[in-house]
């Protein structure tokens, strides 16, 4: 989905002029943007427009993050400020692009967000002492204790459980988890940790390996 002069179609990276409104592949959304086409989705990759004309690009994210799409999601916007680019990942997209930018560099993002997708499905439920994550439904509990937790928390809860014991690092959990691009200097690793650590609560099970990353 996209509103821009730039289309990513089908099998191809090409850029084409085309009439702005929402599109799915390169192709009109049928309606005011009808939900259907979105989910489930057989898409990669989402390049969603957060300044979509009739509907809120946060509000397409909401929808397939609730929904438990799988589809990546690449954000486009004017909005660059760092709390812009926050809300936008946090609210469930995997990179997010401030206009104007480079083609060359869209089509890079889209790749590596493919490869990303390309990893085998996961099964349907994660459990590990007391923690319960649906990676359908995208909730997760502990003791029966529903965490509430924010799209980013729950990927990396997600990614440790995913890992069964393994030390996960925080490159490997900023590339998986935040945009491709971000700054490994941020501190959003830590930053998110911290608060998933408070909402999974006492006794803790996360632990940080020092120099090394962190495990579950």
């Amino acid at each position: 989905m996209a509103s821009g002069p730039d289309v990513i179609g089908p099998g191809s990276l090409a850029p084409r002029p085309y009439a702005s409104g929402p599109l799915v592949s390169g192709r009109p959304v049928p309606g005011p943007l009808a939900p259907s086409p979105l989910s489930p989705s057989p898409y990669d990759v989402l390049v969603l427009d957060r300044d979509l004309p009739r509907v809120h690009g946060d509000d397409v994210a909401r929808r397939l993050v609730a929904a438990g799409s799988p589809t990546r999601i690449l954000m486009l916007t004017a909005a660059t400020a760092v709390e812009d680019r926050v809300h936008g990942l946090d609210l469930g997209a995997d990179d997010y692009l401030g206009k104007p930018f480079e083609f060359p560099e869209l089509v890079s993002r889209v790749r590596a967000l493919r490869r990303r997708s390309a990893r085998p499905p996961l099964p349907p439920l994660l459990e590990r002492d007391g923690l319960r994550v649906d990676t359908v439904r995208r909730t997760a509990t502990r003791d029966g204790r529903d965490l509430d937790l924010s799209p980013k928390e729950f990927s990396v809860l997600q990614i440790l459980l995913e890992a069964d014991g393994a030390v996960v690092s925080a490159e490997e959990l900023l590339e998986r988890a935040w945009d491709v691009h971000t700054d490994p200097f941020t501190g959003a690793v830590r930053v998110c940790m911290s608060k998933l650590r408070a909402k999974v609560g006492e006794p803790g099970l996360i632990r940080t390996v020092q120099g090394v990353g962190y495990v579950l």
